[in-house]
C-alpha cells in the first residue's frame, strides 16, 4: 500500500464550487469558470507515493501546487477528491481526528522559516513534541537528537536572530524530524535561501534521507531543484498534473510540448545515468576497435572505471576520454550489469527529447516558451 494517495482532487474557490467540479469533469476550462466567479485551483489530480521516496510537485507560480500541497494535510478541504495517509481517508475524519493525525503523522517545513523568535533553537526544534503532549525531559532529548541530524549540535542554546537563514530552515527541518512523522511535507522550503546555501540544504536533504527513509512531498518551482531531489516528480500546469516520472523520464520523453520548454536548458549529463544508456555486456564490444564481446571477468579488468547503475553519465567523461575500453557498470554484488561505450555517452548528449506524441520541443510566445524560474 501506498503511504500517501490523492485521488481525483479538485479544489474550487468561489461560488456554486460543486457545480463547477462537474463543468470541469465535462470538459469545462479554466477561463470558463472564471468568468463564472470560481477559480479553479487543483483540477483532478492523482498520484501515489510510496513509503520512503521524495515525490517532487513541480511547477510555476500559479499552477496550483501549494494548494495541492495543503489537501494532502487537510489545512484544506478538498471540493471533490480524496487524500489516503496509510489507507485512512483524511477527508472523512472529524476536526479533532484530523488534528490528531497531522500532529502524530505528517510533518510540514514551510518556505518561510516561522520560527518563535522568544524560544530557542531547542525550544523551537521541540514544539511539535510539545503540540503532541510529549513530556519535557523526552523532548528535550528527540529535539536534541533532530538538532545533531540537522547539522545544529551545539546552537541548542541560540536564538533564531542569531542564526543565518539557511540555519533556520535547518531548524525548521530539525522540528519535522524530531515528531518522527511518517510523512513530511516541504513547501517550497528552500526557495528563500541564497543559492550556494539552497545547494547545501538539498544535500542534507539528501544525506537524511538516506538514513531516515522518510516519505517526502517536496513543493518547488525550480527544475534543477526537482530533478535532483525527486525519485518521481509531478509536473503542474493551470491546476492539472501534466506529466509524472522520474527525472529521466521526463528529461527524455517530455509528455507534450510545455514540458519540453522546461527541460531544453537542462544539463542532461546530471540527470541521465550510466544505466539509462548502458548496453548489455553481452552486446556491446569491449573497446572502439570492435573487439568481439569477452567474458564478464576480462571486460571488468579492462574497463578504466567501475559505476554504480545511478552514477551520472557526467562522471564518466573523463575515463570514457582517456581509454577505449567501455566503462562497466555493476550492481551492490559487483556483477557486471552492463558497459558504456564513448560513442554510447556522447549520441546520449546529442539526443533531442522528444515528445510522447513524437514532436520535438517547441518554443512559442507565451508562457510555454520560457526558462523555468530560478531562485
Amino acid at each position: 500500500m501506498a503511504r500517501l494517495q490523492a485521488e481525483h482532487l479538485y479544489k474550487v474557490f468561489g461560488r456554486r464550487p460543486n457545480e463547477a467540479v462537474r463543468k470541469l469533469e465535462g470538459g469545462a476550462g479554466r477561463d470558463e469558470l472564471r468568468a463564472d466567479g470560481t477559480t479553479a485551483a487543483v483540477i483532478d489530480a492523482s498520484f501515489e507515493v510510496e513509503e520512503g521516496q521524495i515525490f517532487v510537485v513541480m511547477g510555476l507560480s500559479g499552477s496550483g501546487k501549494s494548494t495541492l500541497l495543503r489537501m494532502l494535510n487537510g489545512l484544506l478541504e478538498p471540493t471533490s477528491g480524496r487524500v489516503l495517509v496509510d489507507g485512512e481517508d483524511l477527508t472523512a475524519l472529524s476536526p479533532r481526528e484530523l488534528r490528531s493525525v497531522r500532529s502524530k503523522k505528517i510533518s510540514m517545513v514551510f518556505q518561510h522559516f516561522a520560527l518563535f523568535p522568544h524560544r530557542s533553537v531547542l525550544e523551537n526544534a521541540a514544539y511539535g513534541l510539545e503540540v503532541q503532549g510529549v513530556p519535557a525531559e523526552e523532548r528535550r532529548e528527540r529535539a536534541q537528537q533532530a538538532l545533531e541530524l540537522a547539522g545544529l549540535k551545539g546552537w541548542e542554546s541560540s536564538w533564531p536572530d542569531e542564526l543565518s537563514g539557511g540555519m533556520q530552515q535547518r531548524v525548521g527541518l530539525a522540528r519535522a524530524l524530531a515528531t518522527d512523522a511518517d510523512l513530511l511535507l516541504m513547501d517550497e522550503s528552500f526557495s528563500a535561501l541564497d543559492p550556494l546555501i539552497r545547494r547545501d540544504m538539498q544535500d542534507q536533504l539528501i544525506e537524511l534521507q538516506k538514513r531516515l527513509k522518510k516519505t517526502i512531498v517536496f513543493i518547488t518551482h525550480d527544475l534543477n531543484e526537482a530533478m535532483r531531489l525527486g525519485d518521481r516528480i509531478a509536473v503542474m500546469r493551470d491546476g492539472q498534473i501534466v506529466q509524472i516520472g522520474t527525472a529521466e523520464d521526463i528529461l527524455v520523453t517530455p509528455a507534450n510540448d510545455y514540458v519540453a520548454s522546461f527541460i531544453q536548458d537542462v544539463d542532461r549529463s546530471r540527470v541521465l545515468t550510466a544505466g539509462s544508456i548502458m548496453e548489455e555486456p553481452g552486446s556491446a564490444p569491449a573497446a572502439e576497435s570492435g573487439d568481439e564481446p569477452r567474458t564478464d571477468q576480462e571486460l571488468l579488468d579492462a574497463a578504466p572505471a567501475t559505476v554504480s547503475a545511478d552514477t551520472p553519465i557526467a562522471e564518466l567523461f573523463t575515463p570514457c576520454a582517456g581509454s577505449g575500453a567501455a566503462v562497466a557498470v555493476t550492481d551492490a554484488d559487483g556483477d557486471l550489469i552492463g558497459l558504456v561505450a564513448r560513442e554510447s555517452l556522447l549520441a546520449a548528449l546529442a539526443e533531442q527529447p522528444q515528445t510522447a506524441n513524437g514532436d520535438g520541443p517547441k518554443r512559442d510566445s507565451g508562457d510555454e516558451g520560457k526558462v523555468v524560474a530560478r531562485a
